[in-house]
């Protein structure tokens, strides 16, 4: 799926992919330079639009790799968002396919100049903290996951 298409005049859409990645209870979250349309800082998760021929788990795992410096391992798919959003006075629909990663090495310090924070934070406060609702039933749904595994 291209990451950004257009049919005529309608609505545009988007397809990004992005990474819940775990540390035992922990999660990665990042806060990007760029901010909410309100202004505000946004406290959220890994993720961006694939490059070609990148599978959507791949361009998640580059993602995270850019965006937190973590190295991590696929675990398995949590299911997609989708929302719509403004820009430019175009709606535009959006889905993100997050997937579930395991930390495997790296630092959070080590991460792009697009993200102004990169932290860990448990991952009960993620669900009940980050910025968009989407992000906190993933981190939720990763939450189920992991228990299921335990």
């Amino acid at each position: 799926m291209p990451a950004t298409s257009t049919d005529g005049d309608s609505a545009k859409h988007e397809f990004s992919a992005g990474g819940v990645v775990v540390r035992g209870d922990q999660v990665a979250v990042i806060v990007p330079v760029k901010r909410s349309q309100a202004g505000e800082r946004v406290l959220g998760l890994p993720k961006g639009h694939p490059e070609p021929g990148e599978a959507p788990w791949q361009a998640a795992a580059r993602e995270v790799r850019e965006e937190t410096g973590l190295e991590t391992e696929l675990v398995c798919s949590l299911g997609e968002t989708r929302y719509h959003y403004q820009r430019k006075r175009k709606s535009i629909s959006k889905v993100v396919a997050f997937y579930l990663f395991r930390y495997v090495s790296g630092d959070v310090a080590d991460h792009d100049h697009e993200i102004e924070d990169a932290r860990w934070m448990s991952l009960q406060a993620a669900a009940d903290q980050l910025t968009y609702e989407g992000e906190r039933a993933i981190v939720q749904t990763a939450l189920s996951k992991i228990g299921a595994e335990r």
